[in-house]
């Protein structure tokens, strides 16, 4: 049976416990693609590969020191290449191809069998859109982790651990809970990836900075933003790409994708105004910094949610997200000296955690929700166990994968090429030159 272009999201991002939603996708040579839907999932596409390139690469540019600029630019590119040949290749096919409920197998390798008639199951878009699609959220979940290393691991070594990554860590948590796998199964939901982005790439990104431990001078010497206004470009940037990461993922344009663009942009807007209030009260100073930091921890913490809260409840996760996401930079890096450089732990990954649990309260109609099928305790606990079984596993398997690539090749720069810069020491080019 062929889901209604209007339920695809439910089928697409671990919705509704339906029989037809335990199946993995396919092709459907015999469904009619529809152009409406199909334009805005092109759109919608390319808005969140613009989400990496340059919306992130310019926020994490913006935030490291003049000497290491091109270095993150460069990884935001080397991966963003990567990432969609690996996925074209091999990551696709595992995560929607297959009965299993665990990993899926390697029948549509190099997106074999697929035609420019093939439509996405549940869907009325083309497959190899609806493979894009997903390429981009396979492109930018490994480039979040880039910032809780930058300064000091190899460019080589962020290439090979991200590629491995995205098969061994991503690609099984997108199987089991957009694939039809075993938490789908139970009825978990996650409109855009607070599972399957937010968690894995938060929880890499904490056994990143703890594996390669500091930077030189860190905690004691800070590490200022060297330009403040990139960060502020490549913020709104990424601003403008989530509505494409959120309101995109219902693979369909309509109502639902409205709501979510709507709800997607209340939260960002009310954690960038409650972070900025902390700042003020505690520094004295409401830094701008800050605001687009505040601003991105609300994208996040939405993310997951954004398929079933209304715009109350979005304005109210968004100020949550604020207020919890601000003290868990400063546990992060202040009280535990953890080097989480650009704090992607604890701005993308406890957002992203703490949305997935949210949405359990606030998708509830009695909260303004549009209604979940399961009740708060029985949607919170299986939100919590897709949450606690996706943490386990990034964090072992990063730590084999990390073992692994230090056997290759090693992890870290040496202390002469960190003093010196990446963008000189492993590019052999200067991010800005002066003349006199």
């Amino acid at each position: 049976m062929l889901l209604p272009a209007s339920t695809c999201k439910s089928l697409a991002r671990g919705g509704l416990i339906l029989t037809t939603l335990v199946a993995p996708l396919s092709a459907n040579p015999g469904t009619v693609i529809d152009s409406g839907h199909s334009a805005w999932i092109l759109t919608a596409t390319a808005l969140v590969l613009f989400m990496t390139m340059p919306g992130l690469a310019l926020f994490y540019g913006g935030l490291v020191r003049a000497k290491n600029v091109l270095s993150v630019l460069g990884q935001c590119a080397g991966v963003a290449c990567a990432a969609s040949l690996v996925w074209v290749v091999a990551g696709y096919s595992l995560a929607f191809k297959g009965a299993g409920g665990w990993i899926g197998d390697l029948s549509a390798i190099g997106l074999r069998g697929l035609t420019s008639q093939s439509v996405a199951a549940g869907t009325a878009i083309p497959e190899f859109l609806f493979a894009a699609f997903q390429m981009t959220f396979a492109i930018i979940t490994p480039g979040l982790f880039i910032g809780a290393v930058v300064e000091r691991m190899k460019f080589g070594a962020m290439m090979l651990f991200s590629a491995l990554w995205l098969l061994v860590v991503y690609a099984p948590v997108c199987k089991w809970v957009w694939g039809g796998g075993w938490l789908a199964q139970l009825g978990v939901r996650d409109l855009a990836g607070g599972i399957v982005v937010h968690a894995t790439a938060g929880v890499t990104a904490l056994v990143l900075a703890l594996l390669l431990g500091k930077r030189k001078g860190f905690p004691q010497h800070p590490h200022p933003p060297h330009q403040p206004v990139l960060v502020f470009v490549g913020a709104g940037m990424l601003w403008v790409g989530w509505f494409g990461f959120n309101a995109g993922s219902g693979l369909a344009a309509g109502g639902s994708a409205g709501l979510t663009l709507l709800v997607t942009h209340l939260s960002a807007c009310s954690a960038a105004l409650v972070w900025m209030f902390l700042e003020k009260v505690r520094n004295g100073k409401a830094g701008v910094v800050g605001m687009v930091t505040g601003l991105v921890a609300g994208l996040a913490t939405i993310t997951p949610a954004s398929g079933d809260v209304g715009p109350l409840g979005a304005i109210v996760i968004g100020g949550i997200a604020s207020l919890v996401c601000y003290f868990a930079v400063n546990l992060v890096r202040e009280r535990l000296h953890i080097d989480d450089s650009l704090d992607v732990f604890a701005v993308h990954g406890v957002g992203g955690i703490l949305g997935t649990l949210l949405l359990a309260v606030f998708g509830q109609s009695a909260f303004g929700g549009l209604g979940l099928v399961k009740p708060v305790r029985e949607q919170l606990g299986v939100q919590a166990l897709a949450l606690g079984v996706t943490i386990v596993w990034s964090a072992i398997a990063t730590l084999v994968l990390l073992w692994i690539v230090k056997l290759v090749m090693g992890l870290r720069v040496t202390p002469e090429q960190e003093s010196e810069g990446l963008d000189r020491a492993e590019h052999g080019e200067n991010g800005y030159t002066l003349e006199s």
